[in-house]
């Protein structure tokens, strides 16, 4: 089995995948919404994780009706939304570690909500 980001799907191969033309792929990546590796001949070569991202653009495109740079806008949001997803993760690691340490002292709260923690300090 492959890993995820592995790339081993020709453009041939991903385009029957999908019920897309090969020329749909190469629009996608002269737009910028991908970028398949290439093999040392140049060939495209996609991996899982492109695929699913390919198949989020058809999504957008065909049921949405969204244009190719509406595409571009909303890919560049999710990217930015995932950083600062991560970065909230991982502040949430430090924050606990720092709670776990006895760093911060017990008459401050911290108040969790579904999605996100916040600090409250009282004086």
């Amino acid at each position: 089995m492959h890993s995820y980001d592995e790339p081993v799907y020709l453009i041939s191969v991903v385009a029957t995948m999908l019920d897309i033309h090969p020329q749909t792929l190469r629009q996608y990546e002269k737009e910028g919404l991908i970028k398949p590796s290439r093999t040392q001949g140049r060939m495209r070569l996609y991996s899982q994780r492109d695929i699913e991202k390919i198949k989020f653009v058809l999504q957008l495109t065909r049921k949405m009706g969204i244009n190719l740079a509406g595409v571009d806008v909303v890919l560049k949001l999710k990217e930015q939304m995932d950083a600062m997803h991560n970065e909230i993760n991982s502040l949430r690691e430090e924050l606990s570690k720092v709670n776990r340490n006895g760093s911060v002292p017990s008459h401050k709260a911290v108040v969790t909500t579904s999605n996100y923690e916040m600090v409250i300090f009282k004086d």
